[in-house]
């Protein structure tokens, strides 16, 4: 397996929770906005993660993994977000690598600040950890790191943070807008990377849908709720790139109004995995939310 390819494994964490991060209010909501964006579910999401295709650049005969993702909290306490994702990787020369990424997050109440830890561990030994906590000021998004290093970031004041940038996007999806661009600050890799993102929203879809690859029974767990088919294109907003940018990865997948995700795809060029949910567990909201 090549490094570019661990490389994208490793980032698929960091995707999964920028789609799967739907919870607090974007900045300047107003009261008829916060009323609208209050009904999304805090729940427990399963996702089985397979290799759907892949090319001989990437060096990688087989991915079997698992991506366990829970939110909790209220729109008006603020969300956590815990997220554990585990891969096993097979390269052409029949090696296996096993990563665990594990990351917690708290996002407070309209978006104004951002805590996050993230560690991510290769066949048991920690690999790497980042820890710190962002955020917005009137001139800038302020970054304060603890690890891997002590020290402090600004990025534009304008940078969304997880849970802004979906609610974002659904809002954009309810007015039936097809594009919406945003930067995103998610404390991923080193913690101070900032991602360019262009999304583009399908039709509305009503109900939950046909099964398809996922479990019949944890989609049915989602109710009768509308959705949208997403695709989001990332970028490095930080690389030197001349002419038309090429997006780092691309993640498509059903985003349903009540902010859970699923029919999963990574595409990374020259490898794409498929996530499938096989389980769903709603929780009760809190009563500010109901």
């Amino acid at each position: 397996m090549n490094r570019a390819t661990g490389g994208a494994l490793r980032r698929t964490g960091a995707a999964i929770l920028s789609l799967c991060g739907v919870a607090a209010l974007p900045l300047g909501a107003s009261g008829g906005e916060a009323q609208a964006l209050a009904g999304l579910q805090p729940h427990r999401a399963v996702y089985d993660v397979t290799l759907a295709e892949t090319s001989s650049a990437a060096g990688v005969s087989g991915v079997r993994g698992r991506m366990v993702y829970e939110l909790t909290g209220s729109a008006c306490d603020g969300y956590s977000v815990s997220f554990r994702f585990v891969t096993q990787v097979a390269d052409d020369n029949g090696q296996v690598r096993i990563t665990d990424l594990q990351t917690s997050s708290f996002e407070e109440p309209a978006g104004k600040a951002y805590q996050f830890l993230s560690k991510t561990f290769i066949n048991q030994k920690l690999s790497e950890e980042t820890r710190g906590r962002a955020r917005h000021e009137k001139a800038a998004t302020e970054v304060e790191l603890q690890k891997p290093a002590e020290r402090k970031v600004n990025l534009p004041a304008s940078v969304l943070f997880p849970t802004q940038h979906m609610n974002l996007l659904l809002e954009s999806a309810a007015k039936g807008e097809v594009i919406f661009t945003a930067d995103v600050f998610d404390g991923s890799e080193s913690g101070d990377k900032l991602y360019g993102t262009s999304s583009v929203i399908g039709a509305r879809r009503e109900g939950a849908g046909a099964p398809e690859r996922d479990n019949a029974e944890a989609v049915a767990k989602i109710g009768n709720v509308p959705h949208w088919p997403v695709t989001i294109a990332y970028f490095d907003d930080q690389a030197n790139q001349t002419g038309e940018r090429t997006p780092v990865y691309q993640l498509g997948f059903l985003l349903y109004e009540n902010g859970i995700s699923r029919r999963l795809l990574l595409d990374y060029g020259d490898l794409e995995l498929r996530g499938n949910l096989v389980e769903l567990t709603p929780f009760d909201p809190s009563a500010c939310d109901r």
